[in-house]
């Protein structure tokens, strides 16, 4: 049962002349106060046998944890990170508007790519482009089906470690966010291409000024944890084999001196850390995106102040929208 008070609280909605007007409260419950307090001693007993662990070494973690090749494996990790993201997202456009072709051979084109790179696992993919120069000794351009041959090279001073690396990942990561950019494209109301056609624009500006910035919307939150991903998923670079980025440098530490734990800690720090930018990054992005399609509140609850003569026609304007909404929800 709901306990009831008399309102007192100097609102808009008090200026209308409501007759026993009460306010429903609900009841308080100890169940969730009591689960609260049950997770905060488990959590503080877990954080407390953590931290002192003697086994964790915490005095090995903190010295190497700006340790010189940790630092320059972070750098080559974030790197491998942002091309890879960057290729990916052209190469995924690309492959979205191939999708929606009406070219048959584009359609095919694409669809064959997606279903390999998502077919197979990104550390297989990595292992065969680490033995490109082996499968490919020369990259040549000439005239296909003859020995005729204008320009030449050894595949090694090209595809090299770095570049396999990034290759590879962005080649993997561009056929799930190709799918990701095709459903964001696809959400967005035909009606709004077909006036834009109307007022005689080309479908390259079409897509520019009008697909694309809506479909930003739903596009950006499977991305951004895509981009956190990728950044995990540039500890398999040891496929290639990429040996400078940060789980190869922290491994490489732990191995010499013999102390894993610790440098595990060392990377699962650094990866939390740059983990948990990237998500303020995202939230960032997904609010610019966002804006002009949020709910906007109604009445008191608008961010735009009021005057005062104002107010209880707002209240009551609000008043009419929740019973619309329940009655709508009825009828339903």
């Amino acid at each position: 049962m709901a306990r009831l008070k008399t309102a007192q609280q100097n609102s808009p909605i008090d200026e209308l002349n409501i007759d026993n007007r009460i306010e429903a409260l609900p009841v308080r419950k100890a169940g969730p106060v009591v689960a609260g307090v049950i997770v905060v001693i488990l959590a503080a007993a877990l954080l407390w046998g953590v931290a002192t662990n003697p086994r964790f070494e915490w005095n090995i973690v903190w010295k190497y944890l700006f340790n010189e090749n940790v630092l320059s494996g972070i750098g080559y990790t974030l790197l491998l990170t942002v091309i890879a993201m960057v290729v990916a997202l052209v190469l995924a456009v690309i492959l979205a508007i191939m999708r929606q072709s009406s070219n048959i051979v584009l359609r095919a084109v694409s669809w064959f790519f997606i279903w390999f790179f998502r077919g197979t696992p990104v550390y297989t993919q990595l292992v065969f482009w680490g033995l490109f120069a082996v499968l490919i000794p020369r990259i040549s351009l000439g005239i296909p089906f003859t020995d005729i041959t204008f320009w030449s090279i050894d595949s090694a001073d090209v595809i090299t470690a770095f570049n396999a690396a990034w290759i590879g990942l962005s080649l993997n990561e561009a056929a799930y966010l190709s799918e990701i950019v095709r459903a964001g494209l696809d959400a967005v109301d035909k009606g709004q291409s077909e006036a834009a056609q109307a007022l005689g624009m080309p479908r390259s500006l079409i897509l520019r000024r009008v697909v694309l910035p809506q479909a930003m919307r739903i596009i950006i939150p499977p991305t951004g944890n895509e981009a956190i991903s990728m950044l995990k998923t540039t500890s398999l670079v040891l496929a290639v084999p990429f040996t400078l980025e940060l789980q190869f440098a922290t491994d490489a530490i732990a191995n010499r001196i013999y102390k894993p734990i610790p440098l595990l800690i060392v990377a699962c720090f650094w990866y939390l850390l740059i983990t948990s930018i990237l998500m303020v990054i995202q939230a960032r992005l997904e609010q610019h995106f966002g804006k002009g399609f949020d709910v906007r509140p109604i009445g008191a609850r608008a961010k735009h102040p009021v005057d005062a003569s104002s107010k209880a026609d707002d209240s009551q304007d609000e008043i009419v929208h929740k019973n619309n909404v329940t009655f709508a929800g009825l009828n339903a």
